[in-house]
């Protein structure tokens, strides 16, 4: 049996630029992972299957098993390497769907690192980041759980800054966002976007993340406030905690999040957002 985490992804920073020739936005953003998130399990067997546990799983429960994102990244791996052995997938489902923190690109990931260990498959980075990249954008990002810089439409991943030890409070109001709607209504807003771009940062402190937020943006977080109001809310809440560095919306909605040095900062932002009835969680962030 092999256990991967599926963690949930943040973006620091999301950057949108025009539609390229393929369709896709460009992009420019800072992803950072948490330790936490849901986790995949793999054990051998003879044929594919899928199973779905956890607090999250009712929210896939109408979704047939080979429309998810898990059953799609095995069967391409599978017909990438020529691998005929199957395998009984376990998926424990402990985030929001169309939340905006990559979630399903997460849980596709972890598959893929799992089933390269149950299959003994050796399999170059390029390759395995241009397969996770048909799965969808934030895929191959995912595959690294570190902080990384991603550019192009997500195919461009390149390592992050070295980062401080942080911790992170997410907050999600229990509305769903897909994704579609969310870029329709940016491309609405910003009929001629200019290309994306990243600050430069090489290493940073809890003073230069906090001047990073504050210089930065997510273009799609008006967009998204304009489906969910509460969105905003969310965000001013959580910009008021005590010991926050910064707050913001990621993805393209609606889980929000803040940045702190300390623990009992995060997991205080928590309860006070569970208090209010949404659903929320505190992590440290995966620095490696």
């Amino acid at each position: 049996m092999i256990r991967e985490t599926a963690p949930a992804k943040l973006n620091l920073y999301l950057h949108v630029g025009p539609v390229r020739s393929d369709g896709r936005h460009a992009l420019a953003s800072l992803f950072v992972f948490t330790e936490d998130g849901d986790a995949i399990t793999v054990e051998a067997a003879d044929d594919i299957s899928l199973s779905i546990s956890g607090p999250a799983a009712g929210a896939l429960s109408g979704l047939p098993p080979r429309e998810n994102l898990i059953w799609k990244a095995t069967e391409l791996l599978r017909e990438a390497c020529g691998v005929s052995q199957g395998a009984a997938i376990m998926l424990e489902k402990n985030l929001p769907v169309a939340a905006g923190i990559g979630g399903g690109s997460a849980d596709a990931a972890a598959t893929l690192r799992a089933l390269i260990k149950l299959w003994n498959i050796e399999i170059a980075d390029d390759v395995l980041a241009q397969l996770a990249f048909r799965l969808g954008a934030d895929v191959p990002a995912c595959l690294t759980g570190a902080p990384v810089l991603v550019a192009g439409a997500g195919e461009e991943v390149s390592p992050g800054p070295a980062l401080p030890p942080l911790w992170a409070c997410l907050v999600n109001p229990g509305v769903e966002i897909p994704t579609g709607p969310v870029f329709q209504a940016f491309d609405v807003a910003n009929p001629a976007p200019a290309a994306p771009s990243a600050p430069a940062l090489a290493a940073t402190s809890h003073h230069a993340l906090t001047q990073l937020m504050g210089q930065t943006r997510n273009d799609l977080q008006p967009a998204a406030i304009a489906r969910a109001p509460e969105i905003a809310d969310i965000i001013n809440r959580l910009g008021q905690s005590r010991g926050v560095l910064g707050a913001r919306m990621s993805g393209s909605g609606a889980t929000c999040f803040a940045l702190f040095a300390a623990a009992e900062d995060a997991q205080r932002a928590r309860s006070e957002a569970r208090d209010e009835g949404w659903w929320a969680m505190a992590s440290p962030l995966i620095l490696r």
